[in-house]
Parts: C-alpha cells; structure tokens; sequence
C-alpha cells in the first residue's frame, strides 16, 4: 500500500495503485508464491537439466530416456525470470497470464505423479538419490500446489474496479499467429494428458505414460497462456508472461539440442515442435520489443474503463 500524499492541484490523499489502474489489488501471497516456486524451480530445474545434459536420467520417476526430464528442468529454469518480477505488480490483471499457467503445472504435474505412482523413483527402488529426490518432488509439489489453489482462489476474492482502456494492444496482424500457436500448445497438451498411451506417438522421441502426461501438463500451460495473452490483448499487462515464455523455449532448444539425435525431426511430430518452439521465442522477441517501442499511437487507448 502507498503512503497518502497531496499532489499539486489536488485535494485529497493519492488513490493506491489497484485505483489507477482498476482490477484487482495484488495479494502479497501471490507474489510470495511466485518468489518461493522460482527459487525451487531454479535449483531443482538446473538439477535435472544438468543432468540431463551429460546423458544420465533424472527426475522423480522412471524415463526411458535423458531427454524428457532435462526438458522438465529447462522449462523449470526457463519460467524463473518472469516468476521473480510478480512482484512487482500492481494488480492481478498485470500477472495472470503467468500465475493461471503456473497454478496447472503446479497441480497437474502433482497430480500426474500419484496418479504414475508405480512408476516413481521411490516405488521403483531407484538409489538412494533418486528416492529422496522423488520423496521431496512430492512433498513441495504438494505443498506448492495446494499454496497455488489457496493464493488464486483468496486473490479472486479481492474487489475488481473496472480497467482503464488497453495501453499497448497486440497488433492485429499477431492475433491469428497467437491463437494457432496457443491452440497447438493446448490441443497437444490435453491429449497428452487424456490419452497418452495414444498421443506418446506424437513426441518424437521415446516416452512412458508419465513423461508423456508431464509434457502434456507443460504444453497445456504454454497453450492456457499464449491464449490468455491474446485474451488479455494488452502488453502492459504481460511484462512477466513474456519474460517466461522465450525463458521456457530457450531452455528447451539447449536441451533438444544436446540430444538433438535422440529426436526423430524429420517426421511431423518433429516439425511441428520445431515450428512451436519457434513460435514461442518470437512470441516473446516481439512482444518485448513492442512494449519498449511504448503504447501505440493512433489507437483510442483512453476510450475509458473496461470492466473485464
């Protein structure tokens, strides 16, 4: 909360920052949720992702390869940097976008776990190592997902003021891009969720029923936000999606690329998610560099309040 002052010309204390903007006032249990999963995320991502990369699995439970859990990992580190400027918010509207995503992987990769308990590293007698690590995964998986449902349903209880009018719209032109980018992400994600046995087919390289629901938990969150962001038309209200979506890709294309002969990337499957991932780091080359050339001009930004 602001300190009250005067301003010149006014009477009257300064409104807080959740009135100059409208929306909802940022809960501090959300921005400490944030900080507290970019902290794990960093070391438990950089983990399996080092890992990874020198060719040996791990993660929580059994993979037949080194490939999907060094995915894991990347994505992990890759969506810190936008997690630890949360904070810096001013209202929900301004975080969504990253925060609805995270809540799904929090939760759906919670429950992707139990649900492939057999398959855990604790279940399946792994070393020493790995049944601590798959023990702890489920214990702060738990721990974080339930902190998750409890920070996103107490901020959906905080009074809404109608939002002030867009302040840097997404170009038109981006729009269609964005819907089938956000589209494939989720389209791929709930299959891999829904049926993996099934839709496993469609990762080019070889998976089990966890690593394929896990993939599927991840890709569903990048689709939930790639169209989140497109409802939100809005990049003032993206800065913190946009620092993790080219985070998440980035991370991912070292990885893939490490065990770029592990990927069948001559069939669809492979193409597709090079298009993708493609898709993912120009989303976010974009989107920063229209915000540091400012709010367009020419487009009726103070047309006034948008209840939304």
């Amino acid at each position: 909360m602001t300190e009250a002052m005067d301003l010149p010309g006014t009477t009257g204390p300064a409104v807080t920052p959740a009135a100059d903007t409208g929306g909802r006032e940022l809960t501090p249990a959300v921005a400490m949720l944030a900080v507290a999963v970019a902290i794990v995320s960093l070391l438990v991502g950089a983990l399996m992702a080092a890992v990874s990369l020198t060719g040996h699995v791990f993660g929580a439970w059994k993979s037949p390869e080194a490939l999907t859990p060094g995915l894991i990992g990347a994505a992990m580190l890759g969506v810190a940097p936008g997690l630890f400027v949360v904070g810096r918010a001013r209202v929900w509207e301004e975080v969504r976008t990253l925060v609805l995503p995270l809540a799904i992987v929090l939760v759906g990769l919670l429950a992707v776990s139990l649900r492939n308990a057999g398959n855990l590293q604790l279940a399946e007698g792994g070393s020493v190592i790995l049944v601590l690590f798959s023990l702890g995964w489920i214990v702060v998986l738990g721990v974080l997902a339930a902190g998750a449902v409890a920070c996103v349903g107490w901020q959906y209880t905080k009074p809404a003021l109608p939002l002030e009018a867009r302040g840097t719209p997404l170009p038109g032109w981006s729009k269609p891009l964005l819907a089938v980018l956000g589209s494939s992400w989720l389209g791929i994600g709930a299959g891999l969720l829904a049926r993996p046995r099934f839709w496993a087919d469609f990762v080019p390289w070889t998976v089990n029923r966890s690593d394929a629901q896990a993939l599927g938990v991840w890709a569903l969150a990048l689709g939930v936000g790639v169209l989140g962001a497109l409802a939100e038309d809005d990049l003032q209200r993206l800065r913190p999606a946009l620092l993790a979506v080219p985070g998440v890709a980035l991370a991912a294309v070292v990885v893939l690329g490490v065990h770029a002969s592990d990927v069948d990337w001559t069939s669809g499957p492979g193409l597709s998610l090079t298009a993708m991932i493609v898709g993912l780091l120009l989303t976010g080359a974009t989107g920063t560099r229209l915000l540091s050339a400012g709010p367009a001009r020419g487009i009726s930004g103070n047309a006034g309040a948008v209840p939304r």
